[in-house]
């Protein structure tokens, strides 16, 4: 994030941009960016933050890219050639724009956090109903104890990432400094989102391996999680640094 190249210099009373950008959810449909921009020199001191229209002169939407996941929303690769915009579209001061984004930073992991515990318990109430309805061997599938033991396994690792998250929340809400259960949160959620739904799919059998009921999309959308708004690994090397590691 501190080595971001899109460069925007001063001419008189503007800003003029120039450079591209990756990874960019809904680009291709916002009709305005929050846009992260070189204003100063090298390293995260150097950073602000711009209302960008997109209807400037010189802005594109290189392409829509294909995803296997998320389908709901795009994510585009943008460009940026000469595109002139007022200085005072900054968003707070400038040079700024770094801590802004490590702050909003903390938001999106733990909205991540929510929607992992929220997704995993849909995907086990699914998996329990389907299992009370599905057959095999004349008993309902979930009458085996191999399947049994393993959803009271999840739901019991569940209850942990709930009580772990609600607790960032609780401290995000009094606004204290919580990066570090905030970054727990996303870490131990995100990972064990993918372990539930890996089994959640293998307990639907063919079905899972469809789009006929929803893991199979949740299978696709739930795999986002690590790697999006900082992945698990990332996690880990903030949390290491925050407790002295």
């Amino acid at each position: 994030m501190s080595n971001i190249k899109t460069v925007a210099r001063k001419d008189g009373g503007d800003y003029v941009i120039s450079g591209q950008k990756l990874w960019i959810t809904n680009g291709t449909r916002a009709d305005f960016i929050t846009l992260a921009v070189r204003t100063g020199g090298e390293g995260f001191g150097g950073i602000s933050l711009v209302t960008f229209p997109n209807d400037v002169t010189g802005f594109s939407v290189s392409k829509k890219i294909k995803k296997i996941g998320n389908l709901a929303s795009d994510t585009a690769l943008l460009y940026f050639d000469e595109c002139r915009i007022p200085q005072r579209y900054v968003l707070g001061e400038e040079n700024q724009g770094f801590y802004h984004i490590m702050t909003n930073f903390q938001g999106e992991r733990l909205i991540a956090a929510i929607a992992c515990v929220s997704g995993m318990e849909k995907m086990i109430a699914d998996s329990i109903e389907y299992g009370n309805t599905r057959e095999a061997f004349g008993k309902p599938i979930l009458k085996f104890q191999v399947w049994r033991h393993k959803f009271v396994d999840h739901m019991t690792a569940i209850e942990a990432a709930k009580r772990l998250t609600y607790h960032a929340v609780d401290l995000y809400d009094r606004k204290e400094y919580c990066v570090k259960e905030i970054s727990m949160a996303k870490l131990f959620a995100g990972d064990l989102a993918q372990k539930v739904v890996y089994d959640c799919q293998q307990f639907h059998g063919g079905f899972g391996y469809t789009t006929e009921y929803h893991i199979g999309r949740a299978f696709k959308d739930v795999r986002l999680i690590t790697i999006g708004g900082g992945t698990s690994e990332v996690m880990k090397e903030i949390i290491g640094k925050l407790v002295g590691m």
